[in-house]
């Protein structure tokens, strides 16, 4: 791990320090409306994965703020599912690092090096940062109820009363509120899709990740799942979504993000991005989805 070690130590953070044992970046804070901290602001600097001699992230630096909703764009084999998967350290960097809200993910700094988390560390992390997958990755033997009250209790220790009510709001939040006590079986794509939602927002993440979440659907059930992810940005959640929704991105987005062989080609507010981008690999790319 030298390489991540080196480059996370000297990556361009303003300072940081070392807290109860874990790892911050000193970013600044954001306020809500209501006077609050903001949480959910996303740094990624100087991140390279490789499998092999394949370079998959080739030196990617983005940041999302508190309760803003970046779409990341781009054809298959650019990084998109990568860049995700090593946010929420599914998948380790080999230079660079990540942060959420100031916290360094999947690592801890002691002076100018990095040690990597314990798994149970890691775990802990990974409840503050949702993940809604293609495939929807529901327990088969579990109610859509069980599926959702399952993590909040068996993670985070809650009080399994306490997240079962909240599990019945969440799948009334997502439509589904007479769909309780029905296993994956009985559920259509886009009701299994939505019950992973209500799963990941149990967890009452600071961010949630969603990784091409209407690809493995039906295109008539695609619009059940995308008003469902509109009414999360609507109400402030901070996302990072992976789509190939054009229309979504158009009107959801806050920042477009153009990916291409593992770089970020073109970052903008969708009207930039969409509408007028300026980079000709971007513009190749639209003309071939829109």
């Amino acid at each position: 791990m030298t390489a991540t070690t080196t480059a996370a130590a000297t990556a361009p953070v303003t300072r940081t320090t070392v807290a109860g044992g874990a790892a911050t970046t000193g970013a600044s804070t954001t306020t809500s409306p209501a006077g609050s901290p903001a949480t959910g602001l996303v740094e990624v600097r100087g991140v390279h994965k490789s499998y092999g001699t394949l370079e998959v992230l080739a030196g990617i630096d983005l940041e999302v703020r508190p309760g803003e909703v970046t779409v990341i764009l781009g054809p298959s084999g650019s990084g998109k599912s990568t860049l995700l998967r090593v946010i929420n350290h599914l998948e380790k960097v080999d230079r660079g690092f990540i942060a959420v809200d100031g916290d360094l993910i999947g690592y801890a700094r002691k002076g100018d090096t990095l040690r990597e988390l314990k798994e149970k560390e890691i775990l802990v992390q990974r409840t503050q940062i949702g993940f809604v997958f293609q495939s929807f990755n529901l327990f088969p033997h579990l109610t859509a109820l069980e599926n959702v009250v399952e993590a909040p209790v068996s993670a985070q220790g809650r009080d399994r009363t306490e997240v079962e009510a909240e599990a019945r709001e969440l799948l009334a939040r997502v439509g589904l509120a007479d769909k309780a006590d029905a296993r994956p079986r009985q559920l259509s794509g886009g009701q299994q899709q939505r019950v992973a939602i209500a799963r990941a927002l149990a967890m009452r993440p600071r961010v949630l990740l969603f990784d091409e979440p209407t690809s493995a659907l039906d295109p008539e059930l695609v619009g059940e799942v995308l008003d469902v992810i509109k009414d999360l940005a609507h109400g402030g959640t901070t996302m990072l979504v992976v789509t190939h929704e054009i229309g979504f991105a158009r009107e959801v987005a806050d920042t477009v993000v153009f990916m291409d062989a593992g770089r970020i080609v073109e970052q903008g507010p969708p009207a930039q991005v969409l509408d007028a981008p300026r980079h000709d690999r971007t513009k190749a790319f639209l003309d071939k989805v829109l």
